[in-house]
């Protein structure tokens, strides 16, 4: 069964809102203004399938993948420029006045810079058992079979033939696989997961696969299949050996502009505390010119980010330290020997550090978060502990997504 809806404003994730007798439903890559034909998504009563858009808004621009619409990884490649950058700096204004949090939102920054540096390739036998390689579709499941990518950072050409060819290998597992491909100094550095223990003959054909896609390592889970190089990313001066499916920012633009505001919001502080630090994007290049404490709970980016800050000529002190920072964060009285604290949490936030930080003395916080949501409500535990929100920057380095990275500076 099919009906037709008017769109009337934009979603946060990127959704176009129906208001209708039983209340919001959601259609995707839709805009305000729209009259669209849709059916039901189901089991999603609150949600339905675009089938055509008969009352078109006449700044929908084209999209600029022909894969948009059916592959889940971008949100609004048809949103125009202008109202693509308002929509994203309203997800952040409005995750504060949901908090009741009054600041400054600046303007949105561009970071997609050469493109995206990371990317999880999953591989699935689909429908009449055929081999699909590629990222996941909107709210499904299945796996949408791509050739390209167009918000790929270059460094990333020849990743998806990799990633083709490895699950052609490991297909004979009959186990779903994530393939991440990140790009290095040195080249596509490639990790399988899902494969589970492989025999010699499987892990030797991989081997064949890393030597012929020139891949600079591949490892299974961590352990090294093969490697031609180090996959090494600078930082600052310093020049990082990454962990197997080590975490970056998404993009280079992106790690640069988040250390460049850090910078220049700490550039009096000579004792500096970087919480969740992971490989020391942040905190490589604070040592510059402060002594750093950098923890974080993986233990091998606190190990790799140790190996970098010790390699490297004319740092500061870098202490780094192995610290599950949700359970045992640091607290109000281990933090008074710092001039500022630098926190940067994964999505979940870091209400258990905020906590401990709301209660302590420390002049003045830098916060970067990639979830408004989880940032705003430990922003609140901050305020409500004293700290003043002073400045708040949205940084895009998720082109085309429903995320943001956001940066901020908290001051007593």
């Amino acid at each position: 069964m099919t009906e037709r809806l008017l769109i009337a404003r934009l979603g946060r994730r990127g959704d176009g809102i129906a208001d209708t007798a039983t209340g919001a439903v959601y259609v995707p890559y839709t805009l305000p203004g729209e009259t669209v034909e849709v059916e039901a998504a189901p089991g999603h009563p609150d949600r339905r399938n675009l089938l055509r858009v008969e009352i078109q808004d006449p700044d929908r621009v084209a999209p600029v993948c022909r894969h948009f619409g059916i592959c889940g990884g971008c949100a609004v490649q048809h949103l125009p420029e202008a109202r693509y950058r308002a929509w994203k700096r309203d997800l952040v204004v409005g995750a504060l006045a949901d908090a009741r949090l009054d600041a400054a939102v600046g303007d949105l920054v561009d970071a997609r810079g050469a493109g995206r540096r990371r990317a999880v390739f999953h591989a699935r036998r689909g429908t009449h058992d055929v081999l699909e390689t590629g990222f996941a579709a909107i709210r499904a499941h299945h796996v949408v079979a791509i050739d390209h990518c167009p918000v790929l950072d270059p460094g990333l050409a020849g990743a998806l033939d990799a990633a083709w060819a490895i699950a052609e290998i490991l297909t004979v597992q009959g186990k779903p696989l994530d393939i991440q491909a990140t790009a290095t100094d040195a080249g596509l550095d490639v990790d399988v997961r899902g494969s589970g223990p492989l025999p010699p003959t499987l892990m030797t054909a991989l081997a064949q696969v890393a030597d012929r896609h020139r891949l600079a390592r591949l490892t299974r889970h961590g352990e090294l299949v093969a490697q031609r190089a180090v996959p090494i990313v600078r930082m600052g001066r310093a020049g990082v050996a990454l962990p197997p499916g080590a975490f970056l920012q998404a993009t280079a633009a992106g790690e640069q502009a988040l250390a460049d505001f850090i910078l220049a919001q700490t550039s009096q502080a000579r004792r500096v505390a970087d919480l969740f630090a992971g490989v020391g994007p942040f905190a490589l290049r604070l040592a510059e010119r402060a002594t750093v404490v950098a923890a974080d709970g993986d233990e091998a980016a606190v190990a790799a980010l140790s190996r970098a800050a010790q390699a490297t000529p004319g740092l500061k002190p870098v202490t780094a330290e192995r610290r599950d920072l949700f359970r045992r964060p640091f607290l109000a009285r281990e933090l008074e020997r710092f001039d500022a604290v630098v926190l940067d949490p994964p999505r979940q936030g870091a209400e258990a550090q905020a906590r401990e930080l709301a209660g302590s003395a420390v002049p003045l916080l830098i916060a970067v978060s990639c979830n408004p949501t989880t940032f705003a409500r430990d922003a609140r535990i901050l305020v409500d502990g004293g700290y003043r929100l002073a400045a708040v920057v949205p940084i895009d380095q998720f082109r085309y997504s429903a995320h943001v990275e956001i940066a901020a500076r908290l001051e007593r």
